[in-house]
């Protein structure tokens, strides 16, 4: 155990914004080629947001190309905003009124959305100012 946790901080955070860009690139990916925005869109236009096909449209196209530039490190603290907040209008939209647990106690919960908001600021606390 002496090497755990086998890398260093700035190694984990490099870590840490590659696996959440991964998680939001695959959300967007898995709406595309399970052809799901028109459901989401209705969703959301059942909640009484207009434009739902634009909005999933949006979220879709910044999940990818935001992650993919969160990936690469550019305009970091720019695309964390974003994230967070798309995730707080997600949490205030459909998860705070499921609860706080996503699975086993409970069912679509804002467990998920608040763990990604505490790894979005700390990929912005460790973002270089030069990249933004």
């Amino acid at each position: 155990m002496s090497k755990y946790p086998f890398l260093t901080l700035p190694q984990w955070l490099i870590a840490l914004r590659l696996s959440t860009a991964l998680i939001f690139i695959a959300h967007a990916l898995v709406r595309l080629l399970n052809g799901t925005i028109p459901r989401f869109a209705g969703y959301l236009e059942s909640e009484g947001l207009p434009f739902g096909l634009a909005l999933v449209w949006g979220i879709t196209v910044f999940e990818i190309a935001g992650g993919l530039l969160l990936a690469f490190g550019w305009y970091t603290r720019l695309l964390t905003a974003g994230f967070i907040l798309l995730l707080l209008m997600g949490i205030v939209l459909i998860h705070a009124r499921l609860g706080w647990f996503v699975g086993e106690h409970g069912s679509g919960g804002s467990e998920y959305s608040f763990i990604l908001i505490v790894a979005l600021l700390v990929i912005a606390a460790g973002a270089k100012s030069k990249r933004m």
